[in-house]
């Protein structure tokens, strides 16, 4: 007997007017990446906010919990397009990314070629790929790494893209954790991983603004270096570059460490700031949110791009939000523990 589908199809319609089906089965970003639609996304367990949509018109219903959701913004309508299936018709208060378009995630081979400390608790691996391999990506992006036994976590890539294809990540060790294990204890040069690349949606939008901020904790620092890498070679003339301010927070001196920047540093305001520093530490203090506000930056004229911890991130939302800051110019990555299936070693 044959047995009639329950699945119901329904048009998602985005504010500029781009338009996909999603069936009553698959999420609304499922939905939309299988109709070669890329929506802001990162983590896809609820946890980052990085999908966040303002819902304008139609009805959804929720497959996961909405972690990075506050009360006030779901009763203002809000959703995370990761946990919510479509039960009619939508008009979402987005636009699709057409900068990704062309660019497909994949699983490839990859052998470690080189691993080194830069600090005692990040190790700098770089990976390169077959020869004939050429992974489309753009800075920012992130990748799964795949280890002997099956184990995955997900990286920033910590450079721009290479003519000799290579990439470099800074991997933070983390306390018991089966990666550290590997990363710290047992890689060697030429071991074979598997890497699934590339992922996620932070990357440089349009730059023709006045200020550039970049605020980065701990090893959130590795896709901003792959930002700044990509941003001085798109842009040529002195005179055509926004003004760059980089506030990379840390806990202590020792948790500083070197970066994969040649030149291209000439020209930005580079600040680092401690948390937890020693009596010998005459730089900024605090946390990264506080060394930024208290510039005098006009928040009128600044793009924002963020990455490292959820509170950080969650705390300059909020900061903004209450300076009436247009969060179409706040971009984010937020890097959550292994036990929340993401970003380990950000």
């Amino acid at each position: 007997m044959e047995i009639e589908s329950t699945m119901t199809m329904h048009v998602i319609c985005l504010k500029n007017q781009t338009k996909f089906e999603a069936s009553s089965e698959a999420t609304i970003l499922d939905a939309a990446l299988a109709k070669e639609v890329v929506l802001n996304h990162s983590c896809k367990t609820g946890r980052c906010g990085v999908c966040k949509v303002l819902v304008l018109q139609g009805e959804t219903r929720v497959s996961q919990p909405e972690v990075a959701l506050s009360d006030a913004e779901l009763e203002d309508g809000y959703i995370l397009t990761c946990c919510r299936l479509a039960s009619s018709n939508l008009t979402l208060n987005v636009e699709d990314l057409p900068q990704l378009n062309g660019i497909r995630s994949a699983t490839h081979p990859a052998k470690i070629d080189s691993i080194e400390p830069l600090s005692p608790e990040v190790m700098q691996v770089a990976l390169r790929f077959p020869p004939a391999l050429k992974i489309k990506y753009l800075a920012g992006q992130y990748v799964n790494i795949i280890i002997p036994g099956g184990e995955r976590r997900s990286y920033s890539i910590a450079n721009a893209p290479r003519d000799d294809g290579k990439m470099f990540f800074q991997i933070k060790k983390v306390s018991d954790g089966v990666l550290s294990q590997y990363w710290f204890e047992k890689a060697k040069m030429g071991d074979l991983l598997r890497v699934e690349a590339p992922l996620g949606t932070f990357f440089l939008r349009d730059t023709n603004i006045k200020h550039l901020v970049f605020l980065a904790t701990g090893t959130g620092i590795a896709p901003v270096q792959a930002l700044l890498q990509g941003l001085f070679k798109s842009c040529e003339p002195q005179s055509q570059k926004p003004h760059v301010h980089v506030y990379w927070g840390n806990r202590s001196f020792q948790d500083i460490y070197s970066l994969q920047l040649d030149n291209q540093i000439e020209g930005v305001s580079w600040n680092n700031v401690l948390s937890k520093p020693d009596k010998n530490w005459h730089g900024l203090t605090g946390y990264v949110q506080d060394a930024f506000f208290s510039t005098q930056i006009p928040l009128d004229e600044v793009a924002i791009y963020a990455c490292g911890s959820m509170n950080m991130i969650n705390t300059v939302a909020s900061l903004l939000a209450e300076k009436s800051f247009d969060m179409g110019r706040f971009y984010s990555d937020a890097f959550v523990s292994s036990n929340e299936s993401k970003k380990t070693g950000k």
